[in-house]
């Protein structure tokens, strides 16, 4: 039996033959997934009311185009999809885009907002970060260098995904690199208990918006999310938190096929 892949790709009008050349030269995801010097972007759309005026088969192949420019750009970037809808009011989903070269990302993101669905779309949101290597986790004491680095999230699905993006105040970048790193120790420790069952990933967006920091969960246990946020509402770092939020974005990992199956029910 064929792959859901082959036959996603028939269904958009590639033979098997070049399918496979497609994913060949797909980008290694799982490299700009651990590398530092990635660019991020999340870019958060709402589906204006006007899309579920076209009958459903007009609706069906204005998918099949957005599943199209997805694997047109598989080669310079890696995508994730989630669904807002029902846990937002403010948009329906979001697409987190990571590749080697702002640019890419633009490239994308453009042609997808080219297509029929795309003419529907509102794009609510867009963050833009950059990865790195850990800033402070070299100056703490070895045990809790330790726990950071050893500790694996817990195996099996997560299926939920919070992002919260961040703004600090003056006072903390004139902080020096010493008072800012006494602060971080306290914050790490805060998180060691939730380790195991939230997964993170901070990017940095000073000067690429209006942000500092773009700070990504996934969790299948939101009760450990909540309570990780109000241990860290409790820390002196989290004085100089400008902007928590606002928004946050609560959804769910869902495959571009599925995301794309239910904006055409």
């Amino acid at each position: 039996m064929r792959s859901k892949a082959v036959l996603i790709g028939v269904a958009i009008g590639l033979l098997p033959w070049a399918w496979t050349a497609f994913a060949q030269a797909a980008v290694d995801r799982e490299k700009l997934l651990k590398d530092p010097g990635v660019y991020g972007t999340f870019a958060v759309f709402k589906v204006e009311g006007d899309w579920w005026k076209l009958d459903k088969s007009a609706r069906g192949a204005a998918a099949a185009e957005v599943n199209a420019v997805f694997q047109k750009h598989a080669e310079n970037v890696a995508t994730d999809t989630y669904l807002l809808r029902g846990l937002s009011d403010r948009a329906d989903f979001f697409v987190r885009v990571h590749s080697t070269e702002m640019l890419h990302n633009q490239n994308f993101l453009v042609d997808l907002m080219g297509t029929t669905l795309g003419k529907y779309l509102q794009n609510t949101q867009t963050f833009n970060g950059i990865t790195k290597p850990l800033n402070y986790v070299p100056g703490f004491s070895e045990d809790l260098q330790k726990v950071v680095k050893s500790t694996a999230p817990d195996p099996g699905p997560k299926p939920y995904v919070i992002v919260v993006p961040i703004r600090k105040d003056a006072e903390w970048w004139n902080m020096s690199q010493d008072g800012r790193s006494a602060m971080m120790k306290e914050h790490t420790e805060a998180t060691v208990s939730y380790l195991k069952t939230v997964k993170r990933k901070l990017y940095h967006a000073s000067g690429l918006g209006d942000l500092d920091f773009i700070t990504y969960f996934e969790t299948a246990k939101l009760d450990d999310f909540n309570n990780l946020v109000i241990g860290l509402e409790r820390v002196r770092e989290n004085r100089h938190n400008k902007r928590f939020g606002n928004p946050t974005l609560l959804g769910t990992i869902r495959p571009l096929d599925e995301i794309l199956e239910i904006l055409a029910r």
